[in-house]
């Protein structure tokens, strides 16, 4: 027998749109906000007042970073393919790895095994003692730690931390997540603190959202921002100095009388 093709998240008539069960025209639009709606989408249920809270602060952290290698690719996508502006934002999307954006992902998915397989009675200094240990045997970074950019302190992270303890989603997933740090920064000899990405992690894995999703927060948050970089493209381009200077710095010592 045939199985029958079946999706709980929406359906629509000719005069309805009905979202996780809630009437988009008459229960949404106008009193929900889009983070909201995205929560609604992957939880099956809208948020409370404090997750709200929690949810859009995480994935407004990701929207936007600066002139990050997914922003410079999206712009670079459109400059030689201005008719597929959707190009080019998924162009910029498919860099969100391990170490940009997606690494939220590799945190989730870090501390849910560990707190899944020790017990949630487990001690957490150990666990964390562990997870470190593990990584430097492997000679593998461990994700959500550490920034090339924001030294010594990741300016996002005590924000994001604050606003989950304020809002009762401050549980032992943060708390492992911050000894995590705290054990890697000692047993490295160097200053290897929770990051943005390890601070969402952690947080979305309060909120019970399964890992595998965690890099979908970055893929819906990044989205906005690279839709932005290609409105500014469009009006300041970067893309053809980009390619131009590129083009000529990386071959100019195959030129004579070049530097």
């Amino acid at each position: 027998m045939t199985r029958r093709l079946k999706s709980d998240i929406a359906w629509s008539t000719a005069d309805r749109i009905v979202v996780r069960g809630h009437d988009l025209v008459k229960e949404l639009l106008g009193k929900a906000s889009l983070g909201d709606v995205a929560f609604l989408e992957l939880k099956g249920r809208l948020p409370t007042k404090e997750e709200s809270i929690v949810f859009n602060a995480i994935t407004v952290t990701l929207v936007e970073h600066g002139m990050t290698p997914s922003a410079i690719v999206a712009r670079l996508t459109y400059f030689g393919a201005p008719e597929s502006l959707q190009g080019a934002v998924a162009a910029g999307l498919l860099g969100l790895g391990d170490r940009f954006g997606g690494s939220a992902e590799a945190a989730a998915r870090m501390l849910q095994d560990a707190l899944r397989e020790a017990g949630q009675e487990a001690d957490l200094r150990a666990l964390a003692g562990g997870i470190v240990k593990a990584h430097k045997e492997r000679k593998q970074p461990i994700a959500g730690l550490g920034h090339p950019v924001h030294k010594p302190v990741d300016p996002r992270t005590p924000k994001l931390f604050a606003l989950a303890a304020e809002n009762g989603l401050s549980g032992r997933y943060v708390a492992l997540m911050k000894l995590v740090g705290e054990e890697a920064t000692r047993t490295h000899g160097r200053e290897l603190p929770v990051n943005a990405t390890g601070a969402i992690g952690a947080i979305a894995s309060e909120l019970e959202i399964p890992w595998r999703v965690c890099r979908g927060l970055a893929v819906m948050a990044r989205a906005i921002g690279l839709v932005a970089h290609i409105q500014e493209e469009t009006e300041e381009p970067l893309a053809s100095e980009i390619w131009a200077r590129t083009e000529d710095e990386s071959s100019s010592h195959l030129r004579p009388g070049t530097d």
